[in-house]
């Protein structure tokens, strides 16, 4: 079996007998020695402490109290992060739990640098074993955000910090330790050079055809597939679409907050604006081939799932949206 994204610390992780991550004081270690928490020569004792003190003991409680006496604000901002996220995993028994706890808490007061790891690794125990670098590709969006373009009348996305050139720090200190190279020059994935992408899954520098109508989108649906149905155990069909008319508009979950403005306005019967319009990149029917866990509000209907880019044309997909925003009951990670 081909391994991938192997920056996302998957293999620090141990499985429980459901196939949920299970967090492991090597996986904590990991975040403990990201360079913003590694103490400067000049830090004071309190942080130099704390840091020997949890690279020996990553689960060793840690009171708000002590962190308050950090005499540097940056640093003690980190560790309130970093320990508020470790706090979260260790509270939970499996990775995926914390996620959906995270998720159905409301307001999240964690980073989304914090919020989009876990979502990566957890997206990387749903695909395991999947062979198909098209769903792989596409499932980056869940966690890194894409720039579009039109390039010879197709819309193209890639990734935002390889396009911006503003990765030079890597994200993770796995791609540091593996000796990953930050910069890369950037392809758009064909059935061609498609499996290049084993080699450099983790550099994240492939652009993918986002165009209605192509296989691109039905990339997409699979992997919102396996994720809805890793964290929720139910089955769903997804099936991209190119247009929508006269359908009922009964239940829509917009996957990121451009789509869900959008959303609101078909869903209250307006208009959209040729820009608005413009502006909807992916177009999805959702159904449910058991209706055993369908709330009644559904009553039969289909559920759309709508992606837009932001007038600058970028997109920030929030893969929450699938385990929070759709109609079913009992939802639930089986760990």
């Amino acid at each position: 079996m081909k391994d991938f994204w192997i920056s996302c610390g998957h293999h620090l992780l141990d499985r429980n007998d459901g196939g949920g991550l299970v967090v492991t004081d090597e996986f904590l270690k990991a975040y403990f020695v990201r360079p913003e928490l590694v103490p400067p020569e000049d830090a004071c004792v309190v942080e130099r402490t704390l840091y020997g003190v949890l690279l020996a003991e990553p689960r060793r409680a840690v009171s708000e109290d002590e962190v308050a006496l950090i005499a540097d604000p940056d640093a003690r901002e980190n560790w309130q992060f970093v320990l508020a996220f470790r706090d979260l995993l260790l509270r939970h028994p499996t990775l995926e739990a914390a996620y959906l706890a995270l998720m159905r808490a409301g307001a999240v007061t964690l980073p989304p640098l914090f919020v989009n790891q876990l979502a990566h690794v957890i997206l990387r125990n749903a695909l395991d074993g999947c062979e198909d670098p098209f769903v792989l590709r596409a499932a980056e969006l869940f966690f890194r955000v894409q720039r579009f373009t039109l390039h010879e009348q197709s819309l193209i996305c890639a990734d935002e910090e390889k396009v911006a050139g503003t990765s030079t720090t890597p994200v993770s200190p796995l791609v540091s330790m593996l000796g990953i190279p930050v910069e890369a020059d950037i392809d758009i994935m064909t059935a061609e050079n498609a499996q290049t992408y084993w080699e450099r899954s983790d550099l994240f520098d492939m652009a993918f055809d986002f165009t209605g109508g192509r296989s691109g989108l039905e990339a997409l649906a699979r992997a919102m597939t396996l994720w809805i149905n890793h964290l929720l155990a139910i089955e769903v069909t997804i099936e991209p679409l190119t247009e929508l008319r006269e359908a009922k508009f009964s239940w829509y979950v917009g996957l990121d907050s451009e789509a869900t403005r959008i959303g609101d306005k078909l869903w209250n019967g307006d208009a959209l604006d040729d820009a608005s319009a413009g502006r909807v990149a992916g177009l999805f029917k959702l159904t449910f081939p058991d209706r055993t866990f369908v709330a009644d509000e559904l009553k039969g209907e289909a559920v759309y799932l709508l992606i837009a880019m932001t007038p600058d044309k970028l997109l920030r997909l929030k893969p929450q949206n699938l385990v929070t925003g759709l109609p079913v009951r009992n939802m639930e990670f089986v760990s």
